[in-house]
């Protein structure tokens, strides 16, 4: 008790040994001693290892930043992104409205402004990537701000960019009202829109099941347990703020918040919030990137209560809009990035930004103007590559300390193709992920807007079963026929949905299943076996091997199987149709064989 650990860390770089040569030239010193006030202006002393460091490759940097211990305020959470920009409502006053979005994958808003365009990987400008290296590099860095409130956030940032020069004492004002605007998000347009009609008869339960999906993401602040309200003093003590200072964080309005969205959103996610825009008062552009110690939610700021941790500003005179624009895509695509996230989480100060910048533009990939489309979006991969590879050194063999556990993740594309170990241990962890939304997955097409969807999937599971039902007839001489098969269809899909957690799922009779009571049909006939008892002792052995495979863990298998696997199967059974539809041709040509030898004066009488 009374003793205190320290951790000394020397960092070795991989270099020459002739760095250490010793060469006495004026600008040098003066260079360092320029590098040491700006590192003194973001509120770290510079270490004696930062010469070495600077010279190292951006992924050593990188790295190296990694690699440092984790304290309980720079633990990494998972990111939602939010773009809001400057923009005049009416013509009249400005307003902070939302514009793109990101959870992994960018996804803007529509040119006409009622709806979110699909999820796609964002594709940047080279050009402003090293744009907003120059706003790190040049613009303000505050990192483990302590606020609790926007105002506070926005005093704290315009005190430190008056005391650096970067903006002029007269100009205060004007920049904190227009930080200090309204934001309007794309899901209050949404709500609003909404008449009473078409409104979902689900939100009658809404008051009950939002604050409880609220609560298991973490979420609900309240003003004794928002995180912002809290402040330990020396003594151990815990201080509220009181009412007063914690209006932002005390209430949340639950028919603001897109529920839908919201469960897209990980367990424990923090907010980034990206502000860009331009204005009449300004001459150069302001910039400021903050980190917030510990994350505090901000009521209006975002469209989902999520804590805010990272704040981005850029504001620019007028005229460049689009400029601005792509910036703020630019660190918001970087803080979607695996590397660069960590990096922002666990920074000490500006360098360490800038190495995060550099590594990521050592990873991009340029393609020509002439040769590719910029406004063609590229779809989401279906599995997202890891990159561990870019956080761990690599050796001079080229090898990894973890190499085969990246090929071991490569198979897994979830956390639900994963092995337990356990009896029926998939099946409790698909139980637990499911019983959250069990009864909202219901609630939720109670309303007159899934009307087309409810009638397009009763076509789409009506047609193939009376369509493979009438064939089924045919082919068992009516053992089997349409009546039979719908009804079969209706329990089993019922069962199906209620006990599976899949209500959209389309199950009927299908190919594979006509050519499969095809041939078991003829193998009864053949061996005179009764056919309906042979099928229902089929059944109940299937049911049994299911079993078992739920209770042994083998679902984990699927991500083996390949595209290679899905074709040959489908290929299977277009021959079999094939085949049985030319079997049926020739047959009729047998039955009905041409008459090659008749008479055209006797043409009526054939009969």
């Amino acid at each position: 008790k009374g003793h205190r650990a320290v951790y000394i860390g020397v960092h070795v770089p991989f270099g020459k040994q002739g760095r250490r040569r010793h060469r006495h030239r004026g600008h040098r010193h003066h260079r360092r001693k320029k590098e040491k006030e700006t590192d003194r202006e973001d509120g770290r002393e510079s270490p004696s290892y930062v010469s070495s460091f600077l010279q190292d490759t951006p992924s050593q940097r990188v790295q190296f930043i990694l690699g440092t211990e984790d304290d309980d305020e720079h633990i990494p959470h998972d990111l939602f992104t939010e773009m809001d920009e400057l923009c005049f409502r009416d013509g009249e006053e400005y307003e902070w409205k939302e514009t793109a979005r990101w959870l992994k994958f960018e996804e803007d808003v529509e040119d006409g402004g009622d709806r979110w365009s699909k999820p796609y990987v964002a594709t940047l400008s080279l050009h402003s990537l090293f744009e907003l290296r120059s706003c790190i590099l040049n613009g303000t860095v505050m990192l483990d701000m302590r606020a609790n409130t926007l105002d506070e956030i926005a005093d704290m940032v315009l005190d430190n960019m008056i005391a650096s020069g970067q903006l002029d004492e007269s100009i205060r004002e004007n920049v904190r009202e227009a930080l200090l605007k309204r934001h309007h998000h794309q899901n209050e347009k949404k709500f609003s829109n909404r008449i009473p009609l078409v409104r979902s008869f689900a939100d009658i339960g809404k008051k009950h099941s939002d604050p409880h999906l609220l609560e298991r993401n973490g979420l609900l602040a309240s003003p004794q347990s928002a995180p912002g309200n809290l402040d330990t003093g020396k003594s151990g003590d815990v201080k509220g703020t009181g009412t007063g200072g914690s209006r932002e964080n005390s209430t949340v309005d639950f028919s603001k918040v897109d529920m839908n969205f919201m469960r897209k959103i990980p367990s424990g996610a923090e907010a980034s919030n990206v502000l860009v825009g331009e204005v009449d008062f300004l001459e150069r552009p302001i910039i400021a990137f903050v980190r917030l110690s510990p994350a505090v939610l901000l009521s209006g700021l975002t469209e989902v209560p999520v804590p805010t941790r990272f704040l981005f500003l850029l504001l620019g005179p007028a005229g460049k809009a689009p400029q601005y624009h792509e910036i703020g895509r630019s660190i918001a695509t970087l803080m979607t990035d695996d590397v660069f996230h960590d990096v922002a989480y666990k920074a000490k100060d500006r360098n360490d930004l800038l190495s995060g910048i550099d590594e990521f533009l050592d990873q991009v990939t340029v393609l020509p103007p002439g040769e590719w489309d910029p406004s063609i979006r590229i779809e989401p991969p279906k599995s997202v590559p890891s990159q561990e590879k870019r956080k761990v050194p690599k050796f001079p063999n080229g090898s990894t300390p973890i190499g085969e556990t990246l090929k071991e993740e490569g198979h897994h594309a979830g956390p639900e193709l994963e092995r337990t170990g356990r009896l029926f241990g998939g099946l409790i962890l698909d139980i637990q992920r499911k019983a959250p939304f069990f009864l909202s997955d219901f609630k939720d097409a109670l309303s007159l807007q899934c009307l087309a969807s409810i009638l397009f999937l009763y076509c789409a599971c009506m047609s193939p079963v009376i369509t493979f039902g009438g064939l089924l007839g045919e082919a068992t001489q009516g053992r089997i026929s349409a009546i039979e098969s719908l009804f079969g269809a209706s329990l089993t899909g019922i069962a199906y949905s209620l006990f599976a957690g899949q209500p959209l799922t389309i199950l009927g009779s299908t190919g594979p299943v006509l050519v499969f009571e095809k041939i078991l049909f003829k193998f009864c006939r053949d061996y005179n076996l009764s056919y309906l008892s042979l099928r229902t002792s089929i059944g109940l052995w299937t049911a049994f091997l299911c079993i078992v495979l739920v209770a042994t863990d083998a679902s984990s298998l699927v991500c083996y199987i390949t595209r290679f696997t899905e074709e040959a199967f489908a290929a299977l059974i277009c021959i079999i149709f094939i085949y049985e539809a030319l079997e049926k041709l020739f047959h009729l040509g047998e039955v009905y064989a041409f008459n090659m030898h008749n008479d055209l004066d006797k043409l009526t009488l054939y009969s």
